[in-house]
This record gives structure tokens, sequence and C-alpha cells, in this order.
């Protein structure tokens, strides 16, 4: 009942501020109506872009005020249709929708939380003209339980070319289950400055994240059947339910800085009035473009155990020490690209744009310090089965070439191809493309998209070399190769998209069943068909996204064959000033041997004697927008104990959140 009254309050709250933020709006534009009667002024509308590396090329991004389905985004496990998590949110997981899965990074450990990180390809940039505020917080569960998350965004322009912003993200979370919570502190500075000659997009993150380590519950019948481990008991006490670590921690910080910059050489073109022949004004028409790209960036892992007896226990092998695990592995690396782009239209006869490009970087990687080889180890340690240097630099350089064209509307394309020249990347090649073409179809625009790679890359380094308390390895792996191909058609008039791709993996490197890399010795082959599609019938809507995907070698690559996301909902208004969403979605996703998770690495590996999935996970919620608010309530995971199954382990041994209670506002300030 005190949950309830709180919530209640809260939701109260909300309402009557959303009220008077309005009013407040209502006030500030009349006011302003009242002062420009003799003078109308117009305002441009906002805009967002984001770049893509390696030379900065724009691509048109959203403000992100949209009201519909807002509810989603604060449930860990619908960060894809198949997520596999450790069930807390803002914690470890991984997209198993192979297609949508991100490769192994230089720094493997933050794969795991990288969904909740900071980076180039998420960066977004404004042109706002009236300064823009942002204020967001989420909240649910209770006391013991309770899911936070607040964020806030500004951005606004000095002119019309530079825009400065900041934006603060903070999750705390401390889990459904014992020794599970985490919190991310993250925040960034950015700006651009889009001239006629000189352009520059700029920003810097810094991440903190803190995560407790349980290991898994200690056994799943607390979730599948309690009342054979508690007597009879069907009643479960979540936080009461054992866990296999209550000691461990694992940290994470980081930071990154950086910078784009161009300088376009072109020519005038002036417009002149047809009377008087007088210029009435000029446009810029660049032609080529010198770019240089700077990126620093750096990592640091902390795994934390402080209980020996846990920690020897949980751990098939210890390497140096007995008393416990407090190891930090480090790395950082400078990227600097420069470029030459002849730009797209530089002369009548080119409808393309194109690049070259040469990229150099330096990483530095500082593991753990062996103290033991050499020397009597006692009674329970095992000896290091490798001997590597604890520090390692590499120098590396790539060449590259890109062919865009971004412009027209009945063909696009854009073409990346990049040569490893100098260090452990020598003879690298990745080649990426996609081209999409536009036609008319039942009185309708139909577009699509093929697109594709092919890539032959070095193993990142850490998964070559590394040393650590219970797991350390010296490998000698082959290039990767990977071949992609597939295809995207739109139609819009019975709004669906469908999405067909094949791709073939040579030496693809996993985590094996030890939680050690393995290089496979024969090729994977794996097919993925989606289809996602929206229905409608007045206020009805009825949105589907479904996924099929199959791996030729289940033992290296596991993954669920189907999986579904369906989302039912009336969409209506009320009184002409409050847009509403009232609905129930659903995800599905068949049952697999789903990876297991190793917290000392933060990594996922493969296991074969648990299989997950094969449950419904389904949501009731209502989204509300007001002007310049929106707001949410929703009882997440709300089926259970109904139907849809009590096994709602996404990964071994980790269940997902029980059903609770949560609500979110955020609020565009009026500056």
């Amino acid at each position: 009942m005190k949950n309830f009254r709180k919530y209640y309050t809260s939701l109260l709250l909300m309402l009557v501020s959303t009220l008077a933020m309005n009013a407040q709006f209502q006030s500030l534009t009349s006011a302003t109506s009242g002062a420009t009667k003799s003078k109308k002024v117009k305002v441009e509308p906002s805009y967002a872009w984001s770049i893509s590396e390696p030379l900065g090329l724009h691509y048109e991004s959203t403000i992100d005020t949209l009201f519909l389905n807002y509810h989603k985004s604060f449930i860990p496990s619908h960060q894809s249709t198949a997520w596999a998590t450790t069930g807390n949110f803002g914690a470890s997981g991984q997209n198993q929708i192979f297609f949508q899965r991100k490769p192994t990074s230089d720094f493997f450990f933050q794969d795991a939380i990288d969904s909740w990180l900071p980076g180039v390809a998420t960066q977004r940039y404004y042109n706002t003209r009236i300064p823009m505020t942002i204020i967001s917080h989420n909240t649910g569960g209770n006391k013991y339980s309770n899911q936070d998350r607040t964020q806030v965004l500004f951005s606004g322009n000095v002119d019309k070319k530079l825009q400065l912003g900041g934006a603060i993200d903070y999750i705390y979370s401390k889990g459904s289950y014992n020794y599970q919570a985490d919190k991310n502190f993250r925040w960034s500075l950015f700006g651009s400055y889009i001239g006629d000659r000189y352009e520059m997009q700029t920003f810097f993150n810094s991440y903190n994240y803190l995560g407790k380590e349980n290991g898994g519950i200690t056994d799943d019948q607390y979730i599948t059947d309690p009342a054979k481990v508690q007597g009879g008991e069907t009643k479960v006490d979540n936080k009461s339910i054992p866990t296999y670590l209550t000691a461990a921690h694992s940290k994470m910080t980081g930071l990154e800085f950086y910078l784009n910059q161009s300088y376009n050489v072109g020519h005038y073109k002036y417009q002149r009035d047809s009377v008087t022949d007088t210029i009435i004004g000029r446009t810029y028409i660049p032609v080529t473009r010198f770019i240089w790209t700077a990126d620093f960036k750096t990592s640091k892992h902390l795994f934390l155990n402080q209980n020996a007896a846990q920690d020897q226990s949980f751990f098939e092998n210890s390497y140096l020490s007995l008393t416990g695990t407090d190891e930090t592995t480090r790395y950082w690396r400078l990227r600097n690209t420069l470029g030459v782009s002849l730009l797209e239209g530089f002369n009548k006869y080119a409808k393309f744009g194109f690049s070259v490009y040469a990229t150099h970087e330096m990483r530095r990687y500082k593991q753990v310090v062996d103290t033991v080889s050499g020397k009597e180890l006692p009674e329970g340690l095992v000896e290091l089965p490798v001997t590597i240097d604890p520090t390692k630099t590499q120098q590396l350089l790539w060449v590259g070439g890109q062919l865009t064209k971004q412009r027209g509307s009945i063909l696009t394309y854009a073409a990346t191809a990049q040569f490893g020249l100098l260090g452990d990347v020598s003879g690298d090649i990745d080649i990426e493309g996609s081209v999409t073409t536009r036609f008319k179809l039942f009185g309708d625009t139909v577009s699509l998209k093929a697109y594709g790679y092919f890539k032959n890359l070095e193993a990142p380094y850490l998964l070559k070399q590394f040393v650590s308390n219970h797991y350390a390895w010296d490998n000698k792996f082959s290039k990767v190769q990977r071949f992609r191909a597939g295809g995207v058609l739109n139609l819009p008039w019975i709004y669906t998209s469908i999405n067909v791709g094949y791709e073939t993996l040579n030496n693809y490197i996993y985590f094996n069943n030890n939680s050690l890399p393995e290089q496979s010795s024969s090729a994977v082959h794996v097919l993925n068909a989606s289809l996602t599609n929206h229905l409608g019938f007045g206020i009805f809507n009825w949105d589907n996204e479904v996924t099929y995907q199959t791996s030729s070698n289940a033992s290296v690559l596991p993954l669920p064959k189907f999986s579904i996301f369906s989302n039912m909902y009336l969409k209506f208004r009320i009184a002409r000033v409050l847009d509403v969403q009232v609905g129930v979605d659903c995800n599905y996703y068949t049952k697999y041997h789903a990876p297991a998770y190793n917290p000392a690495i933060m990594s996922f590996y493969n296991q074969s004697e648990i299989e997950c999935g094969n449950f419904a996970f389904a949501d009731v919620y209502a989204n509300f927008k007001l002007k310049k608010a929106r707001f949410y309530v929703m009882y997440s995971h709300a089926n259970k104990g109904l139907f849809g199954g009590n096994n709602y382990f996404s990964i071994p041994h980790y269940p997902l959140n029980p059903g609770r209670f949560q609500l979110g506002i955020s609020v565009d300030f009026v500056n």
C-alpha cells in the first residue's frame, strides 16, 4: 500500500508540474505574441544529425521527443527482440539477433555494457535556433529494488553556425535480486560549427560504471518451482534468493575526445535581381574538402572480489592470488585520419562524391603483472599457462577510399574500402557498401536497399594475449573473414519492411565453455530474415517485428531461431491537447543454448547444458504527451504468474525482473 501511495503521489506531482509548465508555456507564448504584434518572428525548425566514421559524413537524426513507445526504453530485456542479460537495468547484455550484434571491440570488457555507453555512432548534434533543454526522470520498483534513470540534455546555438551543448545521464538500479545493483554516471560536452568553408563536430564523453556481480542465483528452482526449495511455500522474497557471489564488483571507466574538422574549397554562386541585375544573395558551392579527424579514447576495467572462499569455489583456476581478486586492465588509443574529398556534384558530370584517406592509430594495453612465476607456489595456486608482456603498444596504419551518392530520389549509394598497411593490421581488408533505389508502385514510393561487406581482419589483441587471476591465454589466431550480403524492401502502403541477409564467417572467434577465446576451424553460416509491420484501423494499432535466424554450427554460434515483439495499442487525443497511447506489448523467442556470463571478464561464453527462452514477457502501459511534456505509466512483466511460463531466464542462473510498476516523465523546457 505504501508503494502504491508513493507512485500515486509521484504521478500526481508529475501531472501537476506538467500542467503548470504548460500554463507557463502558454503565458510565454502569449507574451511573446503580444510583444511582437507589429512584427512576425519566423523561427526555423530545429534539426539534428549524426556523423559516420572515418570521414564524418552527415546523416539525418532525430530529437528525442516522441512519446510513442516511450516506456520501452526502460525495460532491460527490450534492448532487442532477443537480448541476453544479467537482468538488471544498465547491466551487462548481449544482442542475440546476430545481424544486429557488434563485433568484438579492442577492449572486450566494455562490449557487455556498450548499449549504455556513449560513442561516435550515438552522438547527436543539434541546430535548435532557440535553446533546448530536455530533462527526463524514470523510476520503478520499491525501495529495495528501485530502478532510476535521470537524463539532462541541453543544446543551443550561439549563432547560425556555432552550436554548443551538454548532457548528463545517471542510472542507479538496485535490481530485483541480491548483489546485482549497478550505477552508471556519464556526461558529455559537444559542439559543432557549420560554415561555408570550415566545418567542425566535436565531443568529450566520460562514463563511470560500477556493478555488483552476483554470479547468478544458486538454484533456478527459486524461480521455476519455488515450492520445491521452500518446503511448499510458493511466494518468494527475491532479495532472499542466495547467489554465488556476494562481494564481487566490476568497474568500467572511460573517456573519449573526438574532433572532426574539414575545410571546403569552392566558389560562390550569386543570385541577381531579374529587373535591376544587382546581386541580392550568394551561396557557397564547395568542391573539394580537406578532412582531419582526431579520436582519443581510454578505458579501464577493474574486477574486485573480496570473498576469498567464493573466489576459489566459483572460478576453476587461480593463478595469481588465493586471497581474492583485485585486478585492473587498462587501454587507450589515439587515432588520426587525414582525407581529401571531391564532393558530390563537384562538376556537372560527377553525380557522386569520392574520398581518399589514411588513418594512423596508436594503441596501448596495460595488464595485470605476473608476480608469482618463478617462485614456489602455495597450495591451491595454479601455475600460469602463459607468459606475456603486461604492456603492449601497437602502431597501426590503414589507407582507404570512399564513394558516396547521398542526393537523388532514385538512386543513392555508399561504399568504403580500407586496407591495413602497418603493424598487426597489415594485410587487413575491410570493404562495405550499400545501394538504395526508389520507384513508384501502386501509387506509392517503394525503396529497395542492397547491402554487404567483406572483411579480413586481425583479431583484437586482448583475445590473443591476456593474463588475470582466473583466466590467461596466448593465442595465435588467424585473421577473421566475414562476408555478408542482404537486402531491405520497404513497402510503405502496407507499412511493411522485409530484411533478408546471409553471412559466412571463417575463423570465427568465440568464448568457449571454459570462458576462453577459441577460433572455429570450420566456416559458420548465418541466415537472417526479419519482418516489421504496422496495422492501423482508426485508433487501433498493431506493430509486429519477427526475426528468423539460423546458425550452421550452434555449438560455436548459438542463436534463437525465432524472436517476436508484438505491440497492440490505442492511439488517440483528448481535448485536442493530450496525446495518448495505451496498450500491451509482448516479447518472445524460442529456446536455445543461451550464452552464460562470466563476471571476471565481463563476457558471454558458450554453454551446452541449459536452454533459455520459450517464455513471454508482457507489459501493460500508457504513454502521454502534453505540449512539451511526455510521460508514461507501466506495469512490466504483467503476465508473470498468469501466462508465458516461470522460466524467465535469458541466460543461465540470471532471472529477469518480476512484475513491477514503473513511471517516467520527460520535459522539453522553453528557454
